[in-house]
């Protein structure tokens, strides 16, 4: 399946056509206060295949170009990212100094993972709001994993049983000197879509194309075949420290071509098997 989210409905993505599958909602199961961790929806999604199929039959269609896409996950616990998780990648990073910016840039295996505020996840729609439009602002693709089970302290051969889908994430970044944690967290700047594409539909998530684009131009292409730490050993690694839940995001890296990004930009990102988001770049409200 590949499902999107629109206004505050659940769309059923057939080619360009989405069909409103909300009234599957209703399948969920009831939650009362404190509610649990995790996104109900994405902790649900096996016994919500019939219901959505049943919802599809009858639910309202749109044309896809009409539509204002948002988050594929809406509650999402926390972002856990990779950082320079492809060689080519590593090795910018070390010779620009405007991404380095005089700290040592060490191999994921030494530098481990970092977490982004869940509150930096918008959609393709929502468009990404530079908010330091005096410092570098930089455009990272990624695959995006979806946690669908829980998944504590698991082995590689166990951790894809723990993924509900993937979608395509912009891992977006504030150059500077600071912990990457708090540049990569601002408001927007943890862009996911277009839709969630379930782990069915996906063979072999380790041999998809990335590709990226800024007005026209391709700045980022690569496979995923090139990544470092490969997504089993990232669940694996992810959850030896802490528990991922329904609806947590794992970014496994960018490829190299990273750049600056500044309001009025188009960005048009492409992974394979996915399909394909443009997003707008723009400036942030006056306070």
């Amino acid at each position: 399946m590949r499902l999107c989210r629109f206004a505050d409905r659940l769309g059923l993505v057939t080619g360009d056509t989405v069909t409103d599958v909300t009234a599957a909602l209703a399948a969920l199961p009831a939650q009362h206060y404190p509610f649990p961790r995790g996104d109900l929806l994405i902790e649900n999604l096996p016994a919500l295949a019939a219901p959505i199929a049943a919802a599809a039959r009858d639910g309202r269609r749109h044309a896809l170009k009409d539509l204002t896409l948002v988050s594929p996950v809406a509650n999402a616990g926390k972002v856990v990212a990779a950082p320079v998780n492809y060689r080519n990648h590593l090795d910018e990073a070390r010779s620009d100094p405007g991404i380095h910016h005089q700290r040592e840039v060490a191999e994921i295996q030494r530098v481990g993972l970092f977490l982004k505020a869940a509150s930096s996840i918008a959609g393709p729609g929502d468009g990404i709001t530079i908010r330091h439009p005096d410092r570098r602002t930089d455009h990272e693709i990624e695959l995006a994993v979806v946690i669908g089970a829980a998944a504590d302290r698991v082995t590689r051969a166990d951790a894809m049983r723990h993924v509900a889908g993937y979608c395509i994430g912009l891992d977006i970044t504030v150059r500077g000197p600071e912990e990457r944690s708090l540049r990569k967290s601002v408001d927007s700047y943890t862009t996911l879509g277009p839709w969630l594409v379930t782990a069915d539909e996906i063979a072999d998530p380790g041999a998809l194309d990335l590709m990226l684009a800024v007005n026209g131009e391709t700045r980022q292409q690569a496979n995923t075949r090139d990544l470092i730490i490969g997504i089993p050993e990232l669940i694996a690694f992810a959850s030896s420290f802490y528990t991922l839940l329904p609806g947590d995001v794992l970014l496994t890296g960018t490829p190299e071509g990273v750049g600056p990004i500044v309001p009025g930009d188009l960005i048009e990102a492409t992974i394979s098997g996915i399909g394909t988001m443009q997003v707008k770049v723009r400036a942030a409200a006056p306070r």
